[in-house]
């Protein structure tokens, strides 16, 4: 990365940051983005050139977040199950107390402002959606190997309706971590409860891929 590139992502960084730290003391709807340019020591149309709409500056990592589940997707082994990929690299983000699980002391407080704020929920809908149809995106490209043994051809609508099956099992999960985080269970107790719950969630989705597909 270039200086120019490394000052860009610098300022873009300081704005995000600020911005959070704004968030999470007076609340989403209360803070205006005059406010956070000020505190980040930009002018606020520097801040609306790298955060276009003021709902980015609380999910400044959307971008990843709309393309995770399609990059594990397109980056397994050639002959594993796309559930699998997924899957898998949920666990692994559990094992390492990734901060987009909320498995730490702040993320009650990041919880509630989303909660606070029909602005947040509705984008966080929106990112849920994206990244469901990213997914059915790279199941569309990348099939799982039953699929491309079926004697009748691939069926088109099968990506889009898989990928809302692993998708909404990815958010449940999601969304039963924030539960049980905010109702004060401790770190450790969510992450040993939900990990093998959620394997066998989606084992069960991968069993039934393969059988579903060989049936014909």
């Amino acid at each position: 990365m270039g200086l120019r590139e490394t000052k860009k992502q610098q300022t873009r960084t300081a704005i995000a940051d600020a911005a959070l730290g704004l968030f999470l003391e007076h609340g989403f709807d209360r803070v205006t983005v005059a406010e956070v340019a000020r505190r980040a020591g930009v002018s606020t149309n520097t801040a609306f050139n790298y955060f276009p709409a003021k709902e980015d500056l609380f999910f400044d990592r959307q971008a990843e977040a709309e393309e995770h589940l399609a990059a594990l997707v397109r980056d397994r082994a050639p002959d594993a199950c796309p559930v699998e990929a997924v899957r898998d690299g949920l666990l692994a983000a559990l094992r390492a107390n990734e901060p987009m699980l909320g498995l730490h002391p702040g993320a009650v407080r990041f919880w509630q402002v989303i909660l606070d704020s029909p602005a947040l929920r509705a984008r966080e809908r929106e990112i849920g959606e994206r990244a469901e149809a990213a997914l059915a995106v790279a199941l569309a490209e990348h099939p799982p190997a039953a699929a491309e043994e079926g004697t009748g051809g691939a069926d088109p609508l099968l990506p889009t309706l898989l990928a809302g099956a692993v998708a909404g099992t990815h958010r449940a999960v999601l969304r039963e971590i924030r539960r049980r985080v905010m109702s004060g269970e401790p770190a450790a107790r969510v992450r040993d409860t939900i990990a093998p719950a959620a394997s066998r969630a989606f084992d069960r989705l991968c069993h039934g891929l393969h059988v579903a597909d060989c049936a014909g």
